[in-house]
């Protein structure tokens, strides 16, 4: 029993942290240095910063979401907030979100239309 409250309580953690990451970066701005500090705060407790990602390799990222216990869900969420990022800043996190949905896809076993979607919508304004 403790060890299944344990991981509901990490998981609405990582919940309200992609949450707070996909509120930053879908309302429009210019990206400077106090908005990109809002978003490697809550980075860090996945132990990432905005050069971090910049600089990690696609694969390195995803075991490193692994590693934290991500589920497909929030995987997706954090591709999200990837792609989000990346309209606005400096960086770009495309690859690394498309590499995020399409370890989805493939791992889970599962198929998704809205992850096929949005691999289809990034891809076609490349």
């Amino acid at each position: 029993m403790l060890n299944k409250g344990l991981r509901d309580e990490k998981k609405v953690k990582i919940d309200t942290m992609l949450s707070t990451l996909l509120s930053l970066v879908f309302v429009p701005k210019f990206w400077n240095i106090e908005d990109t500090s809002l978003i490697d705060n809550q980075l860090t407790d996945f132990d990432l910063t905005t050069e971090i990602i910049d600089q990690i390799e696609e694969k390195d990222l995803i075991q490193l979401l692994d590693k934290y216990e991500m589920d497909w869900e929030q995987k997706e969420q954090f591709a999200d907030f990837l792609v989000g990022y990346s309209k606005g800043s400096q960086f770009d996190y495309i690859p690394k979100a498309i590499a995020v949905y399409e370890h989805i896809q493939i791992d889970s076993k599962t198929f998704s239309f809205e992850i096929i979607n949005k691999l289809a919508t990034i891809k076609a304004n490349l």
